[in-house]
């Protein structure tokens, strides 16, 4: 014996994210892609299209989406992204929010931030499609790197909603711009 195993998968070729959902290979691809597939950014539409359109790709005069804070409560829920808004890349049927880049917060309490997606933030909410982080800014000055936004794939063309609330504050804002992963199966 030689001391070499054979992997029965060694030359199996799968069809990965393309193959059947929920699969070994469609799973074992779903990963690989999350961590090694590009990034694509976005900042708030310069021309806002309810439910259609509510960020642009980056690119010179791309202003960073706003969240406000409420009286010691959650802020309105804010359109992020719109229904056209993707796929960014042509053939990518879903994607997923998978950073946030703040540019300023005018507080440095620690803001709770709010992310969902449906036809409107209290239904994304409501049917439990969401998911929340943190942030406490050393300063009000631009002084982290991004943040990491845990959520599930979204088909593409699914509307992201996000609200913030600051704890015993009132209407203190949080900017910055979002960063998602796209797939194509």
């Amino acid at each position: 014996m030689s001391g070499n195993i054979i992997n029965p998968f060694d030359n199996v070729v799968t069809a990965g994210l393309r193959g059947t959902k929920d699969s070994l290979s469609y799973r074992i691809h779903e990963l690989e892609r999350h961590f090694h597939v590009a990034g694509r950014w976005f900042g708030a539409a310069a021309i806002l299209a309810a439910d259609t359109n509510y960020g642009d790709r980056i690119a010179a005069g791309i202003s960073p989406y706003q969240l406000v804070a409420g009286n010691n409560t959650w802020g309105a829920w804010t359109g992020i992204l719109g229904s056209a808004d993707t796929p960014a890349d042509t053939g990518k049927v879903y994607f997923d929010p998978h950073e946030i880049q703040v540019t300023e917060a005018n507080d440095t309490n620690t803001y709770f931030i709010q992310f969902t997606r449906g036809l409107s933030g209290a239904a994304g909410y409501s049917a439990g499609m969401y998911t929340e982080f943190s942030f406490t800014p050393a300063t009000n000055q631009i002084d982290a790197g991004p943040i990491a936004v845990k959520t599930g794939r979204a088909p593409a063309g699914s509307i992201i909603w996000a609200r913030c609330m600051v704890s015993g504050q009132n209407a203190k804002t949080i900017d910055f711009y979002l960063g998602i992963h796209e797939y194509e199966g």
